[in-house]
């Protein structure tokens, strides 16, 4: 759904509602970054850009592989044509961890400070563009839904999972993540516990989402969010412990 529509000198401008939800999230997330001073002006704008490079390429990567590749195999020249829509979160993450590693050693910084501060201000983007997922009337909850804040498509009233995402994932997650960062021992632990919350909340928020169209339920009954987010938790686990004991281990070596 878009905000507006006009056209001017023959082309048409239509911004979408997500789109301003994410330019949002870049927006307080930069000016977040910048108050911490982690980072010098310049390096903070080069970060920005690999991120926001690593999220466009990602999530569309993401999205023709885990969710139509057929069809754009078929119509390849189509995989370009990102304002039609189709962007994938997991994708997108991947896509801004290869972006913070190929950042961390251009500069020469710590790829673990790098990654615990970008995921720490996740949440705000994701909270805002699940927004924007609401506003726009996409990515909607189960049909004939009839409480509050129902979304009409098509004659159809659906359930606002948006809505419910914009909490978990963004205010929820946020807070968790902000608690931990007041004792933040260890490299790793934000980034790690990032991954670990948002696949559990991403998961949980399947069971009432529509599946996906072209896919609908897979293995087990799950949907792809789902398949993708199970890894998520995991890995997440996994490098928790890994870099907490790497610290451990650490601080048992100075003591000595």
């Amino acid at each position: 759904m878009s905000i507006f529509s006009i056209t001017l000198f023959g082309i048409h401008i239509a911004p979408s509602w997500y789109g301003l939800m994410y330019a949002l999230g870049f927006i307080v997330g930069y000016y977040l970054l910048k108050r911490r001073k982690i980072l010098s002006e310049s390096e903070l704008d080069s970060l920005m850009l690999y991120v926001f490079l690593g999220v466009l390429l990602g999530g569309r990567i993401g999205y023709v592989l885990f969710y139509n590749l057929p069809y754009y195999l078929a119509h390849f020249v189509e995989i370009l044509y990102t304002w039609q829509g189709g962007m994938s979160f997991h994708g997108g993450v991947i896509g801004v961890i290869l972006a913070m590693i190929f950042f961390a050693r251009m500069h020469r910084k710590s790829f673990l400070i790098i990654a615990d501060s970008v995921t720490s201000i996740l949440p705000i983007g994701l909270g805002l563009g699940r927004i924007g997922n609401y506003l726009n009337g996409e990515l909607l909850g189960f049909a004939n839904y009839i409480g509050p804040f129902a979304v009409e498509k098509n004659g159809v009233s659906y359930f606002p999972s948006p809505l419910l995402e914009a909490t978990l994932e963004g205010v929820v997650l946020f807070g968790i993540l902000f608690l931990l960062r007041q004792k933040n021992i260890f490299s790793g632990k934000i980034a790690s516990s990032f991954l670990i919350w948002y696949g559990i909340f991403r998961f949980c928020i399947e069971f009432v989402r529509t599946p996906d169209v072209g896919l609908g339920y897979l293995a087990f009954g799950l949907t792809m969010g789902q398949i993708l987010s199970i890894p998520m938790i995991f890995i997440g686990t996994a490098l928790y412990f890994y870099f907490k004991a790497s610290h451990e281990r650490d601080v048992h070596l100075y003591q000595k």
